[in-house]
């Protein structure tokens, strides 16, 4: 068990006991996370729990990973030519058809922890490898689950490193934030947009926001995941579609951005990550930054024996 200053989450106690149940408010800014696959997570809270969803899963666009290879088996230069592998742990090559499963299973989970009017902050994109996945696992969510796509984001990146290297095919400098809520809050989903004026006939005017951001691609290079997105962009989008107080979920928190920026902001956070040594690198992480946590009343965390 890997121990430190801020405190151990006792595997009985509940994922909410920061909730303060005489006057049922939660404080702001409290961390907490979990070295488990995220459905271990996900059965332990209650219904409606979440306000926002925010994460960037896995692309499942790395078939060169073959079926077994990850950052800790597999050497950075390989036969000459660098090995693009991207996690410490999970191998990042499912079939089409066990991603869109998969993708299924997690919607109609995220069904039930997310409130009334909360929403899913989705960031896929599809790769070299498997330009089709994306859009399978797309579809099947708005096919077979309660979720629908209000708006699609482009995050435009500082930088689309690798460049492609193909006589046909773009460099890809985009990738894409898809905003889900649910099909029957298509009309009512929370967003922070502001009123700027009321028409003669009643008619509420909001503020012009564009489906469009410009973001640094991450935080810099972190040893156990090679996919990782930045707090400027989970900033932006946080101050678009969080409300105050809220509570986030990042069921994939791979190296805490989700974290940093809901901490940043006064928001708490719920992170599921099955690396242990991207856990301890979250922890460490959270730690340099915001000093008060050393006291361990504001990070909590759960790892593996």
């Amino acid at each position: 068990m890997y121990m430190d200053s801020a405190s151990n989450i006792d595997g009985q106690m509940s994922i909410f006991d920061f909730i303060d149940h005489e006057q049922g408010e939660v404080s702001n800014g409290i961390i907490r996370l979990y070295n488990e696959d995220c459905f271990e997570t996900m059965k332990n809270m209650k219904d409606g729990d979440i306000d926002l969803i925010l994460t960037s899963p896995f692309y499942n666009t790395n078939k060169k990973a073959g079926k077994n290879l990850t950052l800790e088996n597999t050497p950075k230069v390989k036969h000459g030519r660098r090995v693009w592998v991207r996690y410490d742990v999970h191998v990042d090559n499912m079939t089409d058809d066990e991603y869109c499963d998969y993708s299924v299973n997690l919607f109609n989970e995220f069904d039930r922890i997310v409130g009334q009017n909360g929403g899913v902050l989705y960031n896929i994109n599809y790769g070299a490898e498997n330009t089709n996945g994306m859009f399978k696992a797309v579809n099947a969510i708005i096919t077979q689950t309660n979720f629908s796509i209000a708006d699609v984001i482009a995050w435009k990146k500082k930088s689309a490193l690798p460049n492609n290297c193909s006589p046909n095919r773009l460099t890809r400098i985009i990738e894409f934030v898809f905003v889900f809520c649910r099909k029957d809050e298509m009309k009512t989903f929370r967003m922070n947009k502001k009123m700027v004026s009321m028409r003669d006939n009643g008619q509420k005017m909001y503020e012009n926001i564009f489906n469009f951001v410009e973001a640094k691609n991450n935080d810099g290079s972190c040893p156990y995941n090679k996919a990782t997105y930045s707090t400027e962009l989970c900033e932006k989008l946080l101050s678009m579609y969080a409300p105050d107080g809220a509570t986030i979920y990042d069921p994939f928190m791979g190296s805490g951005t989700t974290a940093v920026a809901c901490k940043r902001m006064g928001l708490n956070c719920i992170g599921s990550e099955i690396s242990t040594n991207q856990v301890k690198y979250e922890i460490d992480r959270l730690k340099n930054e915001f000093f008060t946590m050393q006291d361990g009343k504001d990070l909590f965390y759960k790892l593996k024996e």
